[in-house]
């Protein structure tokens, strides 16, 4: 799988590492995921999700549910 957030969207960006000389050579910034498992009460059951660790914050903020409805909306979430 790739590198995505289930939640937020984020994923692998391409930007420039500079030396002290100030050369530019290209590198990978990679989002800080974990996967998760997470406990949905009104389904009684559990989700696997690959989630940023801004992901965590937003679902310790808005709950699994809303979270979930809202990335299924903006296409993040297939399942």
């Amino acid at each position: 799988m790739s590198r995505i957030c289930e939640i937020t969207g984020k994923k692998v960006i391409v930007g420039n590492k500079v030396s002290h000389s100030n050369i530019k050579t290209k590198r990978t910034f990679i989002p800080n995921l974990q996967t998760k498992r997470f406990f949905i009460p009104e389904e009684n059951r559990y989700i696997t999700l690959k989630v940023s660790a801004q992901g965590l914050r937003t679902i310790n903020k808005k709950g699994i549910l809303a979270c979930i409805k809202e990335a299924r909306e903006k296409g993040y979430l297939k399942k």
